[in-house]
């Protein structure tokens, strides 16, 4: 019989391939009709394919007689989804991974390629060194990174250029990993609770109020349900306990929700607005935050908001995602150089609106999850030309929260270069992020 796994796995890839997201499509409601072992080997076949695609498609296209490129999705994803079962999970039976394959090929109506996929599989199975990349003789490079940890050589490139070979490295082999299911715990008998249901959570190791999640199904559990605690990296955990407190807030970009809700937590008698441009984001974000009554969810773009004279603004901004691919995989096979270039203008944009609604000694913090410089320091050197604007020290920022207890993370110096906040993936135990605070002088 067909595994509904699999089945699920490849309508997941191919909805992936024409522009879906895996962390979305893996919480769909179909999913829900799946035991508790399927929903496991289903995300993770999604989410291995996605990882290790690069390597797949070279197995894949050494014993193949056609062309990836001139390959239907339904053929392509079906041969990686048994490609990656042969190469990478040794525990499943070869066969089943085999034979489901070709059954889906039937079933997405491409029956005549049935042949080929079982031919190319077969070959697989009889030639599992392909998996294995060739790589040079000496000290590794960037080329063996690409290979060894699947990903995009420009994006290896950068990074090699930008922080050194070995925090490419790092950053590769962090995003090759599973990252921790890290949540948000502002109320002590909320983590009580959570033991309760027989989620088993130890302390984060940033900031205080996060918990990694060690055992258990938390994405089931009333609290979360609730909204009572988020699902949230620690990185953006910090990124908002760095906004601080003032009277009236604002988060200009605040789909889908967690940061604005560590505001209100932090600024329970403050008023809060967090704006979100999408409007199906914004209801969503307006059922989740209910029980927070300081805050005001309003669809608006951030770039032509009405409201001003706000004492914090947190501008987390739309960005590549490349400090997040650990988590969302197929961003790296679609991110392409020019969108830096796209991202950055819209970037400047939505930066220079939220300085403008700043009262006079008031903050914004700009952040994203980019690695990437066009999206971060670059943007902050655009719009800090304003006598009236200034950068804080980043470093005197992140001790005061050491002192304060809210950064529990013993080594700032590993967070900033000063300036600027930055957590390297596997230099930090954090996703990618960047922030900046800028007050408003005068």
């Amino acid at each position: 019989m067909l595994s509904p796994a699999r089945d699920i796995a490849l309508d997941i890839l191919i909805r992936v391939e024409q522009g879906g997201f895996a962390s979305e499509l893996l919480h769909s409601e179909r999913l829900d009709k799946l035991s508790t072992a399927d929903r496991g080997l289903c995300t993770e076949l999604v989410m291995g394919v996605l990882r290790w695609r690069s390597r797949l498609d070279e197995a894949i296209a050494s014993v193949s007689s056609q062309k990836l490129s001139k390959l239907d999705d339904e053929v392509l994803e079906s041969l990686r989804l048994a490609a990656y079962q042969i190469g990478f999970l040794q525990r499943i039976p070869a066969h089943a991974a085999v034979n489901d394959s070709v059954e889906l090929v039937k079933r997405k109506k491409k029956r005549s390629a049935a042949p080929f996929v079982n031919a190319v599989l077969r070959k697989l199975l009889a030639r599992k060194e392909v998996f294995e990349p060739t790589l040079s003789s000496g000290p590794v490079t960037i080329p063996d990174l690409v290979l060894m940890q699947s990903h995009p050589l420009w994006l290896v490139e950068r990074w090699a250029t930008r922080y050194g070979l070995e925090a490419a490295a790092q950053i590769c082999t962090y995003d090759q990993s599973i990252p921790p299911t890290t949540i948000h715990v502002g109320d002590e008998a909320v983590w009580q609770e959570l033991e309760s249901l027989g989620i088993a959570l130890e302390p984060g190791v940033l900031v205080r109020g996060a918990h990694r999640v060690t055992s258990g199904d938390i994405t089931k559990t009333k609290p979360l349900l609730e909204s009572r605690v988020w699902i949230q990296d620690e990185g953006s955990q910090l990124v908002a306990t760095l906004v601080g407190r003032g009277e009236r807030l604002l988060d200009c970009c605040a789909a889908p929700g967690g940061k604005t809700a560590i505001l209100a937590e932090r600024n329970p008698q403050s008023s809060i607005t967090a704006a979100e441009i999408h409007e199906h984001r914004a209801r969503t974000m307006q059922k989740r935050l209910q029980s927070r009554t300081n805050v005001k969810v309003i669809t608006a773009d951030a770039t032509k908001l009405n409201e001003s004279n706000f004492d914090r603004v947190l501008a987390d901004v739309p960005c590549s995602g490349t400090g997040t691919l650990a988590r969302n995989l197929e961003i790296k096979w679609r991110l392409q150089p020019a969108d830096l270039t796209d991202l950055h203008q819209r970037q400047i944009g939505i930066l220079r609106a939220a300085m403008s609604k700043l009262s006079p000694g008031g903050r914004v913090v700009y952040s994203s999850c980019s690695l990437e410089p066009e999206e971060n320091e670059e943007v902050i050197a655009d719009v800090i030309q304003d006598s009236r604007f200034r950068v804080c020290n980043m470093r005197d920022e992140l001790r005061s929260l050491q002192h304060n207890g809210e950064l529990v993370y013993h080594d700032v110096n590993k967070l900033t270069d000063g300036n600027y906040l930055r957590t390297l993936p596997g230099q930090v135990p954090a996703d990618g992020f960047f922030a900046a605070i800028i007050e408003r002088v005068k």
